[in-house]
């Protein structure tokens, strides 16, 4: 039992982590790529970026509303607040709200979930029925640093990028694009942005830990759409992906840039550790 629990903690991590942000692997569409008048204005587009790249590093901290979705796998979504000013914070509520994920959690006894972020480690708030396989603690802690057993070698430059995963880091991906352009003027939720697009090749991401992951996924590259206010801030980002499990699209929204964010490691009586049921999985099946 304890084995199986383990194992559908780890197809859990796999999924908190698409929410904060981190670049999404896409074989974009043909109509996806700019033509050559839009390549024209390269330069002020990329000015123009570097600026809501800075703006957006020194806010640090905003809500975020997120979905997700990953062709069969999972469709979920993500609300709450997070920082960046000393490491990655913050406090969201997850809902799978389809895929075969979220069977799943629905098998775990719930679709919802709390998950806090801290610099040293990520925590998610499993249910009760969670709770009974696991010596009645109903948190998971997955320390950064042991991601490496999660998924061999890349499980390292995952923890790596939940540590550095802030709504900056969309826009620096877009930086990287050999092709991005302004597309124009347009209001999100009441708000006048400005909107930028680009296709993303993973061999240009600076980035070594993102431009591993994109390249053992098979990934080429990915599209990004970006929309910055006129504080520079960064509104709304849409990453699509073409993957194994089907078109994966993230679009996320950034608002109230400074708010405040608590998040408090959660009780230890209550807390598994995720290397400790590893551990504990191995002496159960046999296994390494």
């Amino acid at each position: 039992m304890q084995g199986t629990t383990v194992r559908r903690v780890g197809l859990v991590l796999a999924v908190a982590t698409a929410l904060t942000g981190v670049a999404a692997c896409t074989f974009p569409d043909s109509s996806d790529r700019p033509g050559k008048d839009d390549r024209a204005a390269h330069g002020t587009s990329l000015a123009a970026l570097r600026s809501a790249e800075r703006a957006t590093a020194r806010a640090e901290s905003a809500r975020v509303e997120s979905t997700t979705t990953m062709g069969s796998l999972m469709s979920m979504t993500a609300d709450g607040t997070l920082g960046w000013s000393d490491g990655i914070t913050g406090i969201l509520t997850i809902t799978y709200t389809g895929g075969t994920i979220a069977d799943t959690m629905r098998r775990l006894g719930t679709t919802s979930m709390e998950a806090r972020y801290l610099p040293d480690a990520y925590y998610a708030r499993m249910g009760d029925t969670f709770a009974e396989q696991a010596d009645g603690r109903h948190w998971i802690r997955y320390a950064y640093d042991d991601l490496e057993a999660l998924a061999g070698g890349s499980g390292a430059h995952l923890g790596d990028q939940m540590r550095t995963t802030t709504p900056n880091q969309s826009v620096k991906l877009l930086l990287a694009s050999g092709d991005v352009r302004k597309v124009g003027e347009e209001t999100v939720r009441g708000r006048a942005v400005t909107h930028y697009s680009g296709t993303v090749a993973a061999a240009d991401v600076p980035d070594e830990g993102l431009r591993k992951q994109l390249t053992e996924a098979g990934v080429a590259t990915e599209t990004v759409d970006i929309w910055i206010d006129e504080r520079d801030l960064l509104v709304k980002k849409v990453e699509k992906a073409r993957m194994t499990t089907g078109r994966m699209t993230q679009t996320a929204h950034y608002r109230d840039y400074g708010v405040r964010v608590r998040a408090q490691r959660p009780p230890l009586s209550d807390t598994g550790d995720f290397e400790d049921l590893m551990r504990k999985k191995a002496g159960t099946t046999g296994t390494p």
